[in-house]
Protein backbone atom coordinates (compact mmCIF):
# COMPACT_ATOMS: atom_id res chain seq x y z
CA UNK A 1 0.00 0.00 0.00
CA UNK A 2 1.56 3.33 -1.06
CA UNK A 3 2.28 5.83 1.68
CA UNK A 4 1.05 9.42 2.06
CA UNK A 5 3.86 10.85 -0.09
CA UNK A 6 2.73 8.63 -2.96
CA UNK A 7 -0.76 10.09 -2.59
CA UNK A 8 0.66 13.63 -2.67
CA UNK A 9 2.66 12.78 -5.82
CA UNK A 10 -0.42 11.38 -7.51
CA UNK A 11 -2.69 14.27 -6.53
CA UNK A 12 -0.05 16.81 -7.61
CA UNK A 13 0.13 15.11 -11.00
CA UNK A 14 -3.66 15.19 -11.33
CA UNK A 15 -3.77 18.85 -10.24
CA UNK A 16 -1.20 19.74 -12.91
CA UNK A 17 -3.46 18.08 -15.44
CA UNK A 18 -6.31 20.46 -14.60
CA UNK A 19 -4.59 23.37 -16.28
CA UNK A 20 -6.39 26.51 -15.17
CA UNK A 21 -9.53 24.56 -14.30
CA UNK A 22 -11.18 24.82 -17.72
CA UNK A 23 -12.33 21.54 -19.21
CA UNK A 24 -10.81 21.02 -22.63
CA UNK A 25 -8.82 24.26 -22.56
CA UNK A 26 -5.88 26.06 -21.12
CA UNK A 27 -7.55 29.13 -19.65
CA UNK A 28 -10.62 29.91 -17.61
CA UNK A 29 -13.40 31.65 -19.47
CA UNK A 30 -12.86 35.39 -19.37
CA UNK A 31 -9.13 35.54 -19.98
CA UNK A 32 -6.93 35.50 -23.03
CA UNK A 33 -3.68 34.99 -21.12
CA UNK A 34 -1.88 31.71 -21.57
CA UNK A 35 -0.15 30.04 -18.64
CA UNK A 36 3.34 31.44 -19.28
CA UNK A 37 2.04 35.01 -19.73
CA UNK A 38 -0.06 34.72 -16.57
CA UNK A 39 2.91 33.57 -14.51
CA UNK A 40 5.31 36.11 -16.05
CA UNK A 41 2.90 39.01 -15.51
CA UNK A 42 2.23 37.85 -11.94
CA UNK A 43 5.95 37.88 -11.17
CA UNK A 44 6.53 41.31 -12.72
CA UNK A 45 3.47 42.66 -10.93
CA UNK A 46 4.78 41.36 -7.59
CA UNK A 47 8.46 42.15 -7.94
CA UNK A 48 8.62 45.05 -10.37
CA UNK A 49 10.84 45.44 -13.43
CA UNK A 50 13.24 42.56 -14.12
CA UNK A 51 15.94 41.83 -16.69
CA UNK A 52 16.17 38.63 -18.74
CA UNK A 53 18.92 37.47 -16.38
CA UNK A 54 16.78 38.12 -13.32
CA UNK A 55 13.82 36.35 -14.92
CA UNK A 56 16.08 33.43 -15.83
CA UNK A 57 17.25 33.15 -12.21
CA UNK A 58 13.70 33.51 -10.88
CA UNK A 59 12.12 30.91 -13.17
CA UNK A 60 15.06 28.57 -13.75
CA UNK A 61 14.56 28.93 -17.51
CA UNK A 62 17.15 29.61 -20.18
CA UNK A 63 17.43 32.99 -21.87
CA UNK A 64 16.06 31.79 -25.23
CA UNK A 65 12.84 30.52 -23.62
CA UNK A 66 12.41 33.79 -21.77
CA UNK A 67 13.22 35.81 -24.88
CA UNK A 68 10.33 34.06 -26.66
CA UNK A 69 7.96 34.57 -23.73
CA UNK A 70 8.86 38.23 -23.20
CA UNK A 71 8.70 38.96 -26.95
CA UNK A 72 5.12 37.64 -27.00
CA UNK A 73 3.94 39.77 -24.07
CA UNK A 74 5.76 42.86 -25.40
CA UNK A 75 4.14 42.31 -28.81
CA UNK A 76 0.74 42.08 -27.10
CA UNK A 77 1.36 45.33 -25.19
CA UNK A 78 1.27 43.62 -21.78
CA UNK A 79 4.91 44.32 -20.93
CA UNK A 80 7.34 47.02 -22.01
CA UNK A 81 11.14 47.19 -22.13
CA UNK A 82 12.62 50.01 -20.11
CA UNK A 83 16.12 51.19 -19.17
CA UNK A 84 17.29 49.82 -15.82
CA UNK A 85 15.93 52.27 -13.20
CA UNK A 86 19.12 51.66 -11.17
CA UNK A 87 21.29 52.70 -14.13
CA UNK A 88 22.53 49.24 -15.06
CA UNK A 89 23.28 48.21 -18.63
CA UNK A 90 20.59 45.54 -19.02
CA UNK A 91 17.15 46.67 -20.08
CA UNK A 92 14.28 45.49 -17.93
CA UNK A 93 10.74 44.34 -18.52
CA UNK A 94 7.89 46.09 -16.74
CA UNK A 95 4.19 45.27 -16.76
CA UNK A 96 2.08 47.88 -18.58
CA UNK A 97 -1.25 49.27 -17.45
CA UNK A 98 -2.90 47.02 -20.04
CA UNK A 99 -0.91 44.05 -18.73
CA UNK A 100 -2.04 44.81 -15.20
CA UNK A 101 -5.69 44.98 -16.35
CA UNK A 102 -5.37 41.69 -18.27
CA UNK A 103 -3.71 40.08 -15.26
CA UNK A 104 -6.46 41.25 -12.93
CA UNK A 105 -9.13 39.97 -15.33
CA UNK A 106 -7.36 36.61 -15.53
CA UNK A 107 -6.91 36.48 -11.76
CA UNK A 108 -10.62 37.15 -11.22
CA UNK A 109 -11.44 34.37 -13.71
CA UNK A 110 -9.16 31.96 -11.83
CA UNK A 111 -10.68 32.89 -8.48
CA UNK A 112 -14.19 32.41 -9.92
CA UNK A 113 -13.16 28.97 -11.23
CA UNK A 114 -11.74 28.05 -7.83
CA UNK A 115 -14.91 29.33 -6.14
CA UNK A 116 -16.91 26.92 -8.32
CA UNK A 117 -14.59 24.02 -7.48
CA UNK A 118 -14.70 24.73 -3.73
CA UNK A 119 -18.34 25.86 -3.58
CA UNK A 120 -19.18 23.24 -0.95
CA UNK A 121 -16.07 23.84 1.18
CA UNK A 122 -16.26 25.79 4.41
CA UNK A 123 -14.19 28.97 4.75
CA UNK A 124 -12.05 27.10 7.29
CA UNK A 125 -11.39 24.28 4.80
CA UNK A 126 -10.40 26.75 2.07
CA UNK A 127 -8.10 28.60 4.49
CA UNK A 128 -6.51 25.34 5.67
CA UNK A 129 -5.96 24.21 2.07
CA UNK A 130 -4.37 27.58 1.21
CA UNK A 131 -2.08 27.28 4.24
CA UNK A 132 -0.95 23.77 3.29
CA UNK A 133 -0.53 24.72 -0.37
CA UNK A 134 1.61 27.72 0.60
CA UNK A 135 3.68 25.55 2.92
CA UNK A 136 4.16 22.99 0.13
CA UNK A 137 5.22 25.69 -2.33
CA UNK A 138 7.55 27.50 0.07
CA UNK A 139 9.26 24.22 0.95
CA UNK A 140 9.83 23.54 -2.76
CA UNK A 141 11.16 27.09 -3.16
CA UNK A 142 13.47 26.64 -0.17
CA UNK A 143 14.96 23.46 -1.65
CA UNK A 144 15.16 25.00 -5.14
CA UNK A 145 16.65 28.27 -3.88
CA UNK A 146 14.13 30.38 -5.81
CA UNK A 147 11.57 31.93 -3.46
CA UNK A 148 8.49 33.46 -5.05
CA UNK A 149 7.46 36.87 -3.73
CA UNK A 150 4.16 36.88 -1.89
CA UNK A 151 1.80 39.69 -0.93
Amino acid sequence: MPGPTHRVEFEQMVLGRHTFLRPGGTRPKGTDLDRSAYILLSRLDMQGAMSIGELSDAFGLNHSTLNRQTAAVVRDGLVERIPDPAGGMARKFRITARGRRELETARQAHVAALDRVMADWSDDDVAAFATYLQRFNTDIERLDGRPWPRP
